[in-house]
Parts: structure tokens; sequence; C-alpha cells
């Protein structure tokens, strides 16, 4: 691989980084609205149930059934921001592996002796 295309290559991974750090920074507004969503549709439901005179020591297993489909909103929120930051991170390890090869490729052209 030339000099040239390691640099056109790091230039192009560079790109997505950025774009993968927009990626998580969106995932992750959208993992901390699920959050809220999902703790709101808990609270509602819990004191929904306690009105209804349901016991107390019930409550807690009774309600999360009720707030399912809230928590599958979240858990997948929180499943694709977590993958957009594993994507950033091995977007940063293709970056400084191009970039050290790209050091000794430049390095030992000045060492032509």
């Amino acid at each position: 691989m030339s000099g040239l295309s390691m640099i056109n290559e790091l230039n192009d991974h560079t790109a997505k980084l950025a774009e993968g750090v927009h990626l998580m920074a969106r995932y992750g507004k959208e993992l901390a609205a699920a959050e809220r969503d999902y703790k709101i549709a808990l609270m509602q439901e819990s004191l929904k149930l306690r009105d209804q005179g349901m016991p107390v020591t019930l409550i807690d297993k009774v309600v999360y059934g009720k707030c399912a489909n809230e928590r599958f909103k979240r858990d997948v929120a929180e499943s694709m921001y977590k993958t957009a930051q594993e994507n950033v991170n091995a977007t940063k390890l293709r970056i400084r592996i191009l970039d050290a090869q790209i050091g000794r490729e430049w390095g030992m052209a000045g060492r032509a002796d």
C-alpha cells in the first residue's frame, strides 16, 4: 500500500469517525428520552395501581409487565447507542493503526542509506 493511499484511507476513516460521533450523539439523546419515558411510565403505573388498592409489595412485580413496551424501547435505544460507541472505538483503532503504519513508512523513507 502506497503512502498516498494510506493517507487517503486515513482521511476516509477520520470522516467516518466524525459521522460516528454525530450518530452517537443522536442515539444518546434517543436513549435519554427513552429512559425518561420509561421512568415516567413506571411512576404513573405505580401510582395508578396504588390508587386501585393493590398491595405495595405486589406493585413492583406488576408494574414492570405493564411498562414492558417502554422498557423495550429503552433497551433498543441503549443497544443502538452502544453499537454506535463500538463503531467509534473501532474507527479510532483503525486510525491509530494507519497512523502508525504511515509513520513507519515515512520514517523509513528518510533512511535510504
